[in-house]
Formats: structure tokens, C-alpha cells, sequence
């Protein structure tokens, strides 16, 4: 089996990145997916807010993806389902393993890595207490309730207040379940405001800031957890703790890029996201192997991974073509109170007409200015009124601004005027 190019992973990125692919000329593409259907993580997302950038329209996640999924079959992409890819070898070959095939190899000319991310789990925020049932991540009770058809509990507690476990705060309490409260261990939310107003003020929610529980309690079924207020040190203060009664708890604690494919590949990875570090054309450190979506970095809106994943498809059209000419490469270095960027490195000459730039802040700000540098030229100074880790940034950076550009570009953030 030989292909031009071979997607890995069948969600909104993979899907975005393969019809751009195609769109560009690529015809011979391979959509491989370990899910018996392809929209990845939409499928259970039953709620509107999706699409807005892309489509101009409001939609729920399922829509989003029936869209595309309609697009990539109106095409000659072929899709593989069901099937799980086991390493990515030298020259691009490909060990997959299905139900029908067996185990067979797939060789591929480019490769566009779209794994998308996973939850982190309670043992790795290591929570103190017993171990009984009733402990689900927020995406699990998400798939229960709108796929699987169970009700995971009924007096529920929330740890973390990302976007997933703010929705499903909302998702619960609209199946009849009462939600006691959302625990966050930072002084801020980590989810979009909509969701916080939507999710939690709609409905009377009480959020804790600047708590965490510090107790799980219960035998068979869980019974009870207690809570306490941290301190600027993140630790408990002892003389806060609170006790909830309730037989659920939901884990919304972050996401992990998927990327042991990628590791045992000998991709290079960002150890500040568990993602992957990229150029301009989303090209990771491996020649012919690009990556797009939630395995390069988490993003808030679908509507940005599509963007990112675009992109993505018309870089690997663009290699497959022998267009990828690659001048200097410099670095895009993270300067005072930025978290993240994703390029982490471009290549100046080879960029046709422009890059964007997404990054996260390490906390919330008024009235800051991102301005970018390389060495003592400033290049761009971007206005931004509002600033929040919880909320990805994107500026884009023109080809003119990037003419005669060769030492590496600072990001930084700096009072407003």
C-alpha cells in the first residue's frame, strides 16, 4: 500500500488537513482513524458554539463534523477505520493493525500527524483518599450521557473548570443531576468566559477558586469529598476544608497531546505543551512528516484546529510538489509572560505571504501589548485589552515583516499605551 500522503487520525484536524491536501493536488491520501467512524472527539459534543469562524454559523459538534466528513467523501481521499496505527518507521512506513487486515504496512510519500489529545487522569495529580466508583474524567461522563445513553451519577462535584467540565456542569444538570460545585486550583478559570456564564451562572454553580479537594472518600461507591482554599504556594490551608456529600466526581484536570507515536519516532517534542515542535508549514523536525490540531498544542475553538490544520494540508501539498524550499531557520523564543508559541521556529524566506502565531499567556492581563522582536528591530506590536491563559492568542506576521530577518524573534507582553 503506497500513498502520497497518509493522515493519522480521522477528527476535525486530520479531516481539514486531508481535504486541503486534496484541494492542492494531492490525490493519493490515506485517512487512517482507530474509531469505527471518523469526527473523532465532535461526535460526543453535542452542544452549539461550534463553527462560527468556519462556517459562519452556529453548530453543534456532531454538525461540524458531518460537514466535512460529508466534504472529505464527495472526494477520492480513501479511509481506513477501525484501525490502529503502531509505529511510524524509517522512510515513512507505517505498521498498522486492524480487525480484518491484520498487520500490514502502509508507505507514504508525507506524512500529517492528527491524533488530537487525551484527559489526564486522577493518578496524575495524585488526589489523596480512597479509591471507589463514581470517579470519571469529564470527557468519559460526556461519552456516557451522549453517546452510551448512562447517567454517571447524580450528586456530582467538579474538579478543574476547563472548558470540558464546565459543559459538562451544564450537560449534568440539564439530565436532572445536581452539581454541588466546580473546584479550580487556580485563582482563575481555565475555560472560555461564555462557558463560565452559560455553564455556571446560568445556572446557579457555585465555582471555587483557588481551592482543590484534598480528600475522596467512600467504600464501594464514592460518598464524599472534602475541599480546601490554597494558598499563593498552591498548597492547602489547613482550617478551609469544606465537605461535599455526592457519589460522583468528574475530573477536568487538562489534556496531553497523544504523542507516543510521535516520540517513538524521534520526532522532537515541546516539553512546555507535551506537543510537537513545528515550522511555518507545520513540518516537524522529521523531513516529510507534518502536525496539526491537538497533538501540536490544545486549542480552545475547533474552528482554530481547522485553520491550523489547513495549513498543515497545504504544507504537505506543498512538499509532496518539491515547493518546500527551506532558507534559514530561526527560533521563536517565548520572552516575559509568555507560556507557549506554535511555529516554534520559521523559516523567513520560505514564507509565501504570511504566518500566524498562536500562544498562550501565563496569566490574566489588562491592557498589554505583544510585541515581537529580532534583536534590537521591532517587528510588530500587537494592542490586546484582555489577556488570558484560558483564551489562545494568535497574531499574524506579514512576509514584509519578515524581510531580512536573521537572528531569532522574541514574543513578549509589556504595559499598553
Amino acid at each position: 500500500m503506497k500513498y502520497d500522503l497518509v493522515v493519522i487520525g480521522g477528527g476535525p484536524a486530520g479531516l481539514a488537513a486531508a481535504y486541503e491536501a486534496y484541494n492542492n493536488g494531492i490525490k493519493n491520501i490515506l485517512i487512517i482513524e482507530r474509531d469505527k467512524e471518523l469526527g473523532g472527539i465532535l461526535n460526543q459534543c453535542i452542544h452549539n458554539g461550534f463553527g462560527l469562524h468556519t462556517f459562519n454559523e452556529e453548530l453543534t459538534g456532531p454538525e461540524y463534523a458531518g460537514r466535512f466528513i460529508r466534504m472529505v467523501k464527495e472526494t477520492k481521499i480513501e479511509i481506513l477505520l477501525d484501525s490502529m496505527v503502531l509505529n511510524i518507521g524509517e522512510n515513512k512506513i507505517i505498521q498498522v493493525v486492524n480487525s480484518q487486515e491484520g498487520y500490514f504496512t502502509v508507505e507514504a510519500a508525507a506524512v500529517v500527524l492528527a491524533m488530537g489529545c487525551r484527559e489526564r487522569t486522577r493518578g496524575a495529580i495524585a488526589i489523596p483518599g480512597d479509591r471507589p466508583s463514581g470517579i470519571f474524567s469529564a470527557g468519559v461522563a460526556q461519552r456516557f450521557i451522549n453517546i452510551e445513553g448512562y447517567m454517571p451519577g447524580r450528586e456530582v462535584v467538579i474538579l478543574g473548570s476547563g472548558d470540558i467540565g464546565l459543559i459538562m456542569a451544564r450537560r449534568m444538570t440539564l439530565e436532572g443531576a445536581k452539581v454541588k460545585a466546580v473546584v479550580e486550583l487556580m485563582p482563575y478559570s481555565n475555560g472560555l468566559n461564555r462557558n463560565i456564564v452559560q455553564c455556571l451562572e446560568d445556572y446557579n454553580i457555585p465555582l471555587y477558586l483557588s481551592h482543590t479537594i484534598v480528600e475522596i472518600r467512600g467504600k464501594k461507591r464514592l460518598e464524599e469529598v472534602a475541599i480546601a482554599q490554597v494558598g499563593e504556594d498552591k498548597k492547602p490551608i489547613k482550617g478551609t476544608e469544606k465537605v461535599f456529600k455526592c457519589d460522583t466526581l468528574l475530573l477536568s484536570v487538562g489534556l496531553i497531546p497523544e504523542n507516543e507515536l510521535s516520540y517513538k519516532a524521534g520526532i522532537k517534542g515541546d516539553r512546555r505543551i507535551n506537543g510537537l515542535i513545528v515550522n511555518e508549514n507545520m513540518e516537524t523536525s522529521m523531513e516529510g512528516v507534518f502536525a496539526c490540531g491537538n497533538v501540536v498544542h490544545v486549542h480552545d475553538l475547533v474552528d482554530f484546529v481547522t485553520e491550523e490544520s489547513k495549513h498543515a494540508g497545504r504544507g504537505a501539498a506543498k512538499y509532496l510538489k518539491g515547493k518546500d524550499l527551506q532558507g534559514k531557520t530561526i527560533n521563536i523564543i517565548n520572552g516575559k509572560n509568555i507560556n507557549y508559541t506554535v511555529p516554534q521556529r520559521i523559516s523567513p524566506k520560505s514564507v509565501e505571504k504570511d504566518v500566524t502565531i498562536f500562544m498562550r499567556v501565563n496569566s490574566i492581563y489588562k491592557n498589554k501589548v505583544i510585541k515581537v522582536t529580532s534583536g534590537e528591530k521591532v517587528i510588530a506590536i500587537f494592542k490586546r485589552v484582555h489577556l488570558a491563559p484560558s483564551e489562545m492568542e494568535k497574531i499574524i506576521l506579514n512576509k514584509k515583516l519578515l524581510e531580512n530577518i536573521n537572528e531569532d524573534i522574541v514574543i513578549y507582553l509589556e504595559d499598553g499605551e
